[in-house]
């Protein structure tokens, strides 16, 4: 029985997290257009497929740094989402470059994940913006 209320409070946990992400990109598009190439790539590299990362690095890193220049919400304008999203530009052109340079599957794989872990960064607080 108590592994059942842990999963329920998690799944609860989940939608709320999901309602309020889904918000943030309906309130951001160009964060949701991050999302959509980061999902694509990231996810591939768990399951050991790097291909997508390696043809897509550059749209990665230009969807990142549009993140960056795009109008961003006022309700997100704070100075923690400002240098999270700061940082998501770097560490894509950081990806890219590796990509470029050919350097090893296990770096590049590195730093997509901390790239991916910035992006959960921003939403999170985002969504601490409500």
């Amino acid at each position: 029985m108590k592994h059942i209320k842990t999963i329920a409070i998690l799944l609860v946990m989940f939608a709320a997290n999901s309602m309020s992400a889904q918000s943030t990109f309906d309130k951001w598009p160009t964060i949701k257009a991050f999302h959509e190439v980061i999902s694509a790539t990231f996810h591939a590299s768990e399951d050991g497929n790097l291909e997508p990362v390696k043809t897509r690095s550059k749209e990665l890193s230009l969807a990142a740094h549009t993140v960056k220049q795009s109008e961003i919400p006022a309700e997100y304008k704070t100075t923690a989402i400002l240098a999270a999203v700061d940082k998501l530009d770097q560490k894509a052109l950081d990806v890219h470059n590796l990509v470029v340079a050919q350097k090893a599957d296990a770096q590049i794989k590195q730093e997509l994940k901390e790239l991916h872990d910035i992006f959960h960064e921003i939403v999170g607080l985002c969504a601490k913006k409500k």
